[in-house]
């Protein structure tokens, strides 16, 4: 349905889009992840017509769009401070795009109504938006978007003002909402666990290029960039010295893979911690985390981080103590820098 080719954009001769290419399906959601600076929002930007790209093409059902003005490309735009007007009500603010449009007052109230039922605010037409909570202002924010029907929802860190109870309630919530409607959806974040929840596709951002794009589980299970390890809070990775004959030498030991690879990712999946493992470490932190132990440790100077099932553990490790601890080979993944 919408893809994008080759988009460059810098400001002041600073690149922050490098040839950027994303297609996106129907009814297909889209997370673009990536730190602050990554050109992710410039993207969003430049899709929904609110900047013009140096270079490349933005084309929507096989059409190029650039030249077309923003009121007209009937997107539906939700960021992260919601926008509200604070001298309108509830209905009066869902209704506002509707009125843009000229659509007649009888449907624009079945509409409004339509909804405000859709995100959980039956009732709520005349309350002041002032005297609502966060969570329900990013409802009424995402009411407006969807009151006129938009052929593309673009949503710049919708959930960003909200605290972390509230943002981990709606996430679900949110995604959810979109596909009941049948909308495809680019979608913003900075974190990780939001756009696992939301994405049906994950666009990972880096130095305004896509480093990596797949379904959530593909990216998280396999990183391709020391960058995206990271990013996806993956931090066991580990500089290959030397290799040779199918074998990467590092700080931790040889490790069988068949290709050349500037840094390798130890992937949590496949560490064992305790028992007779094949490698011998320090501990130096052990964080409880509710269903989950985090335990920092360092072995042979080089520092790794792993969590335990809390119910399996009957006591913390200590700072100082001696663990053990078991890598399987098939979890060790090469990364390009």
């Amino acid at each position: 349905m919408l893809s994008v080719t080759g988009i460059t954009r810098s400001f002041d001769s600073t690149p922050v889009l490098r040839g950027v290419d994303l297609k996106v399906e129907r009814g297909e959601i889209v997370c673009l992840l990536g730190a602050s600076g990554s050109g992710k929002s410039t993207l969003l930007r430049i899709v929904a017509g609110l900047d013009r790209p140096d270079a490349g093409d933005v084309q929507l059902e096989g059409r190029s769009i650039l030249k077309q003005p923003v009121h007209t490309r009937d997107f539906g735009l939700m960021f992260q401070d919601f926008a509200l007007f604070p001298h309108l009500n509830v209905a009066q603010n869902v209704e506002f795009g509707l009125r843009m449009r000229q659509i007649k007052p009888g449907e624009r109230q079945r509409r409004v109504s339509e909804v405000l039922a859709l995100v959980n605010l039956s009732g709520f037409e005349r309350r002041d938006v002032a005297q609502l909570s966060g969570g329900e202002r990013q409802r009424v924010a995402l009411a407006r978007s969807l009151a006129p029907s938009p052929r593309l929802l673009m949503l710049d860190e919708p959930l960003g003002a909200l605290d972390a109870v509230l943002r981990e309630r709606l996430i679900l919530e949110l995604r959810d909402i979109i596909k009941a409607v049948g909308l495809t959806a680019v979608y913003v974040t900075h974190d990780r666990r939001e756009a696992f929840a939301v994405a049906d596709r994950l666009a990972i951002m880096e130095s305004g290029i896509i480093a990596q794009i797949g379904t959530p589980m593909e990216v998280y299970h396999r990183p391709t960039t020391v960058f995206a390890a990271r990013l996806l809070g993956l931090g066991n990775v580990v500089t290959v010295t030397d290799w040779r004959d199918g074998q990467a030498n590092t700080a931790l030991g040889s490790f069988p893979l068949d290709q050349r690879a500037p840094a390798l990712l130890l992937h949590p999946d496949g560490i064992t911690l305790g028992g007779d493992g094949n490698l011998r470490g320090t501990v130096t932190e052990a964080v409880f985390q509710g269903d989950a132990l985090q335990v920092s440790l360092e072995v042979n100077g080089v520092p790794l981080a792993f969590k335990y099932d809390s119910r399996r553990v009957e006591q913390p490790p200590r700072p100082g103590e001696p663990i053990a601890l078991s890598i399987n080979p098939a979890y060790v993944l090469p990364l390009k820098n």
